[in-house]
């Protein structure tokens, strides 16, 4: 494993451009196993969870070929697997999605329990219960998740008894095949579902209400290749907003939907951040932070969860007491209890509520990364600090976030990563 040295108190300047969309390559890519045609993926991100998927459809058959840069072409003319390697499912929640591609593929799908972030506290109910309904069978499998639909599946009415973003991919991509239409209500409206609707559109079927709590498929024949460029990641462009705002900073942000960072921005501005977004870019400059009095992640277009742990750290260095309440992980503000001992004024409620009083001088520790999001807002909370931190197990971050140290360095950061 890998760490992260950073010695903070350093002012950050300079423009980044974020990559495509982590939460939507993922089920993008997963769509790709749905037709024996070429599909070509742009801007996909070079980051770690990328890698383990596109593992993943070549350990399924696919035959994938890298254009350079950011760009994939994945072909998957035959599927001789129904069972994923377990090893990388361990790897990657993501790797859910693969049940639904299968299933409408090949009729069967096996997979072991889904690793990532929190495997524990997150279960795939919701995934579950929608492939039954679309005429799925659950088999008895001690050992993880079987499934067979050997008749194949059928377009059926659904709800979803939770709006869950990879429970709604997971149906979708399931239907994408089944005999007839399927109508999914209490569906999950984040722009990465809406980019799944827009490539399985292309490759054939028709798609109505993405981006809506109602979404139906039907499929019109034999899905097809398509060529498909994912959207800039809003919530690595708000990641690097709270990099900026937290050192003082001045630093542009380009490459993601305005609209889509209007949730992330709504807070931040809220917060005192000095900004301004357009169509171009968000840029962030030096800042009189102020506390938010509540913060609650909501679903879409509520503020993101993604981002919560990031925001906890900038409301260390606000005046006043802000309450940060994220009722969807509790063990992403857990992880961030880890700030008391940088000199944080911090109050762990529960595992969904923190109250943070601001602003306090922090100083450097060592870190431990937890997940994704909270060992970014741990990299930021070292930026911020007087002192050196060591951030551990940095490859956790990386999953998320390409060429990290890289891009640190670049906006003035003294960064070093050592083995």
């Amino acid at each position: 494993m890998a760490h992260l040295v950073i010695e903070g108190g350093r002012r950050l300047s300079g423009r980044i451009t974020v990559e495509g969309n982590k939460n939507a390559a993922l089920p993008v890519l997963a769509a790709c196993l749905l037709t024996s045609e070429t599909c070509e993926i742009r801007n996909l991100p070079r980051i770690r969870d990328v890698a383990v998927m596109i593992d993943l459809l070549r350990s399924l058959g696919a035959e994938v070929e890298d254009m350079g840069g950011s760009t994939v072409r994945i072909t998957c003319r035959e599927i001789h697997a129904s069972q994923p390697d377990a090893a990388l499912v361990g790897r990657l929640r993501g790797s859910v999605l693969l049940l639904g591609a299968l299933l409408g593929r090949v009729g069967r799908a096996e997979l072991a329990p889904p690793g990532g972030d929190f495997p524990a506290r997150r279960t795939i109910t919701t995934h579950l219960h929608a492939l039954v309904a679309l005429g799925a069978r659950i088999v008895d499998d001690p050992a993880g998740h079987r499934l067979e639909a050997p008749n194949g599946l059928t377009g059926t009415s659904l709800y979803l008894v939770e709006a869950s973003v990879t429970g709604t991919e997971t149906a979708l991509l399931a239907a994408a095949t089944a005999r007839g239409r399927t109508e999914i209500r209490h569906a999950a409206c984040e722009p990465h579902v809406v980019e799944l609707c827009q490539i399985l559109s292309a490759m054939g079927a028709d798609v109505r209400g993405a981006g809506t709590s109602t979404i139906t498929i039907e499929p019109s024949g034999r899905l097809h290749g398509a060529v498909h460029t994912l959207r800039g990641d809003y919530i690595e462009a708000g990641s690097w907003a709270v990099v900026g705002a937290v050192t003082g900073g001045d630093v542009e942000i380009a490459g993601a939907n305005p609209q889509d960072l209007e949730p992330v921005a709504a807070v931040l501005a809220m917060m005192g951040v000095n900004m301004s977004l357009d169509h171009n870019a968000l840029v962030v400059r030096p800042s009189n932070l102020v506390a938010a009095r509540r913060i609650t992640t909501g679903l879409w277009p509520g503020f993101p969860s993604d981002i919560v742990s990031l925001v906890t750290v900038l409301a260390t260095q606000a005046k006043g007491r802000t309450l940060l309440h994220d009722w969807m992980y509790e063990l992403r503000l857990f992880a961030l209890e880890q700030l008391s001992s940088m000199r944080a004024d911090l109050f762990l409620c529960d595992p969904h509520r923190i109250i943070v009083t601001g602003p306090t001088k922090l100083k450097g520790k060592v870190l431990d990364s937890r997940d994704i999001r909270s060992g970014m807002a741990l990299v930021a909370a070292a930026l911020a600090a007087d002192g050196q931190s060591t951030v551990l197990e940095i490859e956790t971050v990386e999953r998320g976030y390409a060429s990290l140290v890289e891009r640190l360095q670049s906006l003035g950061a003294q960064v070093e990563r050592r083995d």
